[in-house]
């Protein structure tokens, strides 16, 4: 692809989602500077339940870990400023409200009953619990220019009982009801803080036809945030749509990105080439737009859940090279070489792909905050990942001789039940061990509570299957041999097992591809040495 124009002039802005994994204050300080230093010029910070409400709002606060103290909230300024960074608070005003309505005292706040994240625009008691959220946390951003109120994803709104009252009077519509509540609260800011800037994201508007757009309150208002983080975005429809917006007199527009947390809702490891191939896109939407439309700039988002409730996406030291490599793509309008190089020079690191880059033998550096996090991190996820332990329950010991037929009436074969349990036990020492370098390093740039979600999220579902397997081996083994099986069977049983396992493992293994671990992980879980195996080989077919 032919290098576009650069990103043009506006700013752009690191989001730093707070609602999941948030890093210990003297991380977090490194992390501003960092993001300094790659080319941001400031930073999108929704903080969720790690803002210090306080008063009626205390119950807000996380109590998993604690929330950022008002002397912490007011360093993140101060470190922002010290390296020319402007900081925009977020804060979520109608949709993805899940931190506060999961509270019971505040579940009659709810649209609907099932839905935790959507607020009933109907309840005064809900527009004043808004309106003290944002007095709470304008107050404690004395210097920033510009408030974000969110307002995205409000699911099933109209559903509720009293929405539903509202709707029945002709002429109403969702749309009417969302803008009604929208227009409200983004009124009150502005009544009460003239000179703040107010953002709100725009995919409520998406639908709305011209008149409606309008119409609805909004012009010279707010200034919408465009988001789109798909590596193949549809640049006819984007250009389209903000034409649509400035055509309806919302004229001030951003554009919203990915640099992590929007692969897949448990993505562990961040994909430096696909957040780069949606910054290319959106470099291609800058370049058709007409001229008259005037984009403020683009907020690159690094989602840490999808939302309140769902598991951590990936961890900010993972997606750094792509951070980098994202806003080293908008400088200079194309991935270059030029541009990977930045990156890579920058960072300290061999690849842009932090699955690819060299281990470092000094561990962190000021370069790359975080690295031996992410190096660790990308080792587990690939034994995790791995054909030997991802399809332990498939290899031919547990389908032949260890089905739950077998299992359930523990009629098993005490040989193959010791195969397996050395086996599985072998595997999860390995992971353990690893698991247990993760956690150490993970507690000193995150509370501990983050470090115990991580492993209970990420590592305990894949381990699950092998240790319910050397679970039901051992009860198996009690039913099935007697105390000192060797003097029983009157030959050694580890001899015996690696025979069976050399001429198993070979018809297994010539069965079906897999990746396999490699290096240490591969020597860990294989039970018969490599150089005996040839030798049975005679054996194995006669038998």
């Amino acid at each position: 692809m032919d290098a576009l124009p650069a990103w043009p002039k506006g700013k752009k802005l690191v989001h730093l989602d707070l609602k999941g994994a948030p890093p210990r204050i003297d991380y977090l300080h490194k992390l501003i500077g960092l993001f300094s230093g790659l080319g941001a010029d400031g930073i999108l910070v929704e903080y969720e339940d790690m803002f210090p409400y306080e008063g009626e709002l205390k119950v807000l606060q996380s109590t998993q870990h604690s929330p950022y103290s008002r002397e912490e909230v007011l360093s993140i300024q101060e470190v922002a400023k010290s390296q020319g960074l402007e900081v925009i608070p977020l804060v979520q005003t109608f949709g993805h409200m899940e931190f506060v309505l999961k509270h019971k005292s505040l579940w009659g706040l709810r649209e609907v009953g099932h839905c935790l994240g959507t607020l009933n625009p109907h309840r005064e008691e809900g527009v004043r619990l808004v309106e003290e959220m944002l007095r709470q946390v304008v107050e404690l951003h004395p210097g920033s220019t510009s408030l974000h109120i969110g307002a995205d994803e409000v699911y099933l709104l109209g559903e509720g009982e009293e929405s539903r009252r509202w709707l029945s009077t002709p002429g109403r519509t969702v749309q009417q009801l969302f803008l009604s509540h929208v227009t409200r609260v983004a009124k009150g800011v502005r009544e009460a803080w003239p000179n703040l800037n107010m953002i709100m994201w725009d995919d409520m508007l998406r639908g709305m036809d011209h008149d409606t757009l309008k119409g609805s309150g909004l012009v010279g208002l707010v200034q919408l945030m465009l988001w789109d983080y798909n590596p193949t975005l549809d640049v006819k429809n984007t250009v389209y749509l903000l034409e649509r917006y400035s055509g309806a007199g919302l004229s001030e527009l951003w554009a919203a990105s990915s640099f992590k947390g929007s692969t897949n809702v448990h993505t562990c490891v961040t994909s430096t080439q696909r957040h780069v191939d949606n910054h290319l896109q959106w470099l291609q939407v800058a370049a058709a737009l007409p001229e008259g439309i005037h984009m403020l700039g683009i907020a690159l988002t690094g989602w840490q859940r999808y939302d309140h409730l769902s598991v951590l996406c990936e961890l900010l030291p993972l997606a750094l090279p792509s951070l980098a490599s994202s806003l080293q793509t908008l400088t200079h309008g194309q991935f270059s070489p030029e541009a990977q190089s930045r990156v890579t020079k920058t960072l300290g690191i061999s690849s842009v792909e932090v699955e690819t880059m060299e281990s470092s033998t000094t561990g962190d550096s000021v370069l790359f905050p975080g690295r031996r996090l992410a190096e660790l991190v990308v080792e587990l996820t690939a034994i995790l990942q791995s054909e030997e332990l991802r399809h332990f329950e498939d290899n031919m010991f547990v389908r032949g001789w260890f089905t739950p037929y077998h299992r359930q009436r523990k009629i098993v074969s005490p040989l193959i039940a010791q195969q397996l349990q050395s086996q599985a036990m072998t595997l999860l020492a390995l992971v353990e061990q690893r698991v247990a370098m993760v956690k150490k390093e993970m507690v000193r740039l995150y509370p501990a509570s983050t470090a115990l979600e991580w492993v209970e999220q990420h590592v305990s579902p894949v381990v699950a299957p092998l240790q319910r397997v050397l679970e039901d081996t051992r009860a198996s083994l009690l039913e099935m041999s007697p105390s000192s099986p060797e003097s029983v069977l009157g030959f050694s049983s580890s001899s015996s097992l690696t025979a069976s396992s050399s001429c198993s493992q070979r018809h297994w293994s010539s069965s079906r591809p897999r990746k396999r671990l490699s290096n240490e992980a591969t020597a860990s879980t294989s039970l018969t040495e490599r150089g005996k195996e040839q030798d049975q080989t005679t054996s194995c077919d006669q038998k």
